[in-house]
């Protein structure tokens, strides 16, 4: 009798259990059945009223239904355990490869980055730096750096004209002029700052890009002094020792005037498009101030002397960063800015 209440008693747990919808109903079976007054512990109560010598095969039937209810129980319970797991990712689920919510962190552009570490640099020098207009009348951008309306100097920045005689500043030159004009003496400055040119666009031209200028006026300035300035401007820029070379060089501001060059930082030398395949990149024209730019500012040149120099922050940009091509600065594409 009791082997057979036994198996009906397995075989209706085991449909409970397979029947149970969800954890709590399958909790209800558990204790029902396998609970310490549940329906086995009944029957092993009963086990006294077996007759001794068939205990020991119902005990073994007993303990066989347990097993047998324990591990569906198990595998049940497992069963719901993973439908949670999965209905829980599912809800929780994030495409890693989406951007992230909400204001992403931006950076400066590298342009604006190593402005403002030469801004630093020369601040610590005792320089000022100044900041001016982007469209200028023609005596401030020519006539006053002796580039008058004839001088075949004007050829070599072609120029956006304007309505009324105005134009886009081709260098920031300018700001110096103006500085000359009223700020006091000595004078040191630098001026950075977006200048357009009617350029070609390729690897190493654009039409905008940006400038630094630079302008020192004091009593018994040499060559010495200017050449002191800029090895302490590129070690700063560039952080290491770099190759540079003096050449001559005209410039209608300057006399003596002089091209710095720097071996090319992206192909070491043997040639590339940045350095249109010469090894080298012509990166600072410098000079002592010529007398008559001074005395078109109205300073005594027999009193007062100087050196000047101008450099592209474009191009420093791309000869610390081994970026082969100044459209990828312009371009506006985040992905690549990201990078700084």
């Amino acid at each position: 009798m009791i082997e057979g209440s036994l198996a009906e008693l397995q075989a209706n747990a085991l449909a409970r259990i397979e029947a149970a919808r969800n954890p709590e109903e399958l909790e209800a079976v558990r204790v029902e059945v396998l609970g310490r007054k549940g329906s086995l512990a009944a029957v092993s109560k009963d086990m006294g009223k077996i007759p001794a010598e068939e205990r020991a095969r119902i005990g073994k039937l007993l303990n066989s239904a347990k097993q047998t209810l324990e591990t569906a129980l198990a595998a049940r319970q497992e069963e719901f355990a993973g439908q949670a797991l999965g209905a829980r990712l599912e809800s929780e689920w994030l495409d890693l490869t989406l951007p992230a919510p909400g204001i992403r962190p931006g950076s400066l552009h590298p342009v604006t980055q190593i402005q403002e570490e030469i801004e630093d640099l020369f601040r610590s020098l005792g320089f000022t730096v100044l900041d001016g207009r982007e469209v200028e009348d023609e005596y401030h951008n020519f006539d006053a750096l002796n580039i008058p309306a004839d001088h075949p100097a004007r050829d070599m920045q072609d120029t956006f004209w304007l309505d009324g005689g105005n134009l886009l500043r081709t260098h920031t030159s300018p700001v110096q002029v103006r500085g000359m004009e009223t700020l006091p003496l000595p004078l040191r400055m630098i001026a950075p700052g977006r200048v357009f040119r009617n350029e070609s666009v390729d690897a190493s031209h654009e039409h905008t890009f940006y400038q630094l200028e630079g302008m020192m006026i004091d009593r018994d300035i040499s060559v010495a002094n200017l050449i002191y300035f800029m090895k302490t401007l590129l070690t700063a820029v560039f952080r290491r020792e770099v190759t540079v070379r003096l050449r001559p060089g005209f410039f209608p501001f300057v006399e003596p005037g002089f091209e710095l060059d720097i071996q090319c930082l992206i192909c070491g030398g043997p040639g590339c498009p940045v350095c249109k395949q010469s090894g080298w990149v012509e990166l600072l024209p410098c000079g002592l101030i010529n007398p008559r730019v001074l005395r078109m500012s109205g300073i005594d040149p027999d009193k007062w002397n100087g050196f000047a120099f101008g450099l592209g922050l474009t191009r420093l940009v791309m000869m610390r960063y081994a970026i082969d091509d100044i459209r990828h600065l312009m371009g506006g594409d985040l992905r690549f800015l990201r990078q700084f």
